[in-house]
């Protein structure tokens, strides 16, 4: 929610921001710009070209994010955002009036349920469980395949750390020896994880990420690669300030989550494919046609291969 409030306080300012320009652009021109337009028009007719229009708001605003996007820093762009909020602030407060009461109904719940786990609270107790972050990353650039792992993305993400030689091996160095410690020090085996055979992650942390004892740490470079491309991916298409706060909601959710439960991946996946680009239709059949056999999977091993457990009685089923 947090997320969204923010975003949308962000598109909101940088709105009025834009209307304001088109507002002071789109006022009245004096005789001597109309008759500098008018030479230029007719220059251009003689020509036989055909003037763009450059006072659409569409255009204007692909412009507008395309050259913060290219020669403002993180820091600049953060001041800027942060400048039209505060000359915008009372509008600002009551658009997103509707977030704030969200939130103190949040607190004010969590104070009268003594925690925010509805149930068993002793087992799903706060955890500082950062490895979390990087099995989001891997699983939601494998959900995203022709994405992330194709030969023409992982030339694409060469040609970037190439171009930005200094940048990008600093932020390998940074990413690896932080996932190393993620994973050395911040690796959660909740005791669900590995009494409960009905989930598949049951077995995939039995059977690949703890296959081997130096399994996990074999996987690394491929959690890093993810976020690097999930990264990467993003930010073509929007501002950095979004990039930060989509992975800092992403840690803010995941990391306190001591028990390893796909559907904890949901919603920011979710929101990490409707801001992806746009992809072929035979790359997006074969994910649809993928998906699909995931399922009809899912559903066979649900229906058709119950088992039963010794010390409990009832039928099992497997499940995510």
């Amino acid at each position: 929610m947090i997320f969204f409030a923010a975003n949308g306080a962000i598109a909101y300012v940088q709105d009025l921001s834009l209307s304001d320009c088109l507002s002071d652009e789109n006022s009245e021109p004096t005789d001597k710009s109309r008759t500098e337009v008018s030479d230029r028009d007719s220059k251009v007719s003689a020509l036989g070209l055909r003037r763009r229009r450059t006072n659409h708001p569409i255009s204007e605003r692909g412009v507008v994010s395309g050259s913060t996007k290219s020669h403002t820093s993180f820091t600049e762009e953060l001041f800027d955002i942060g400048f039209k909020i505060w000359n915008s602030k009372c509008k600002v407060l009551i658009t997103f009036a509707p977030f704030a009461i969200v939130l103190v109904a949040f607190g004010a719940f969590i104070i009268w349920n003594g925690g925010i786990v509805l149930g068993a609270k002793e087992a799903h107790v706060v955890s500082p469980h950062f490895a979390q972050l990087l099995y989001f990353g891997l699983v939601s650039a494998t959900a995203l395949l022709p994405w992330h792992f194709t030969p023409g993305r992982v030339s694409d993400l060469f040609h970037w750390c190439r171009k930005n030689k200094t940048f990008s091996s600093l932020a390998m160095l940074i990413a690896l020896g932080l996932s190393f410690v993620a994973v050395h020090l911040f690796s959660i085996a909740h005791p669900y994880l590995l009494a409960d055979n009905r989930h598949y992650t049951f077995y995939i942390w039995r059977k690949v990420i703890q296959a081997r004892w130096m399994m996990k740490y074999i996987l690394i470079p491929l959690y890093v690669y993810s976020w690097f491309s999930v990264i990467n991916i993003l930010g073509k298409s929007q501002p950095r300030v979004w990039v930060v706060s989509f992975v800092f909601s992403v840690a803010l959710v995941l990391v306190p989550a001591p028990l390893v439960e796909f559907r904890y991946y949901t919603i920011p996946l979710v929101i990490l494919v409707l801001n992806s680009p746009v992809i072929g239709n035979g790359k997006l059949l074969a994910l649809g046609s993928a998906y699909a056999a995931v399922d009809l999977f899912t559903l066979a091993m649900f229906l058709f291969r119950p088992f039963h457990w010794g010390h409990e009685p009832g039928t099992q089923r497997f499940m995510w």
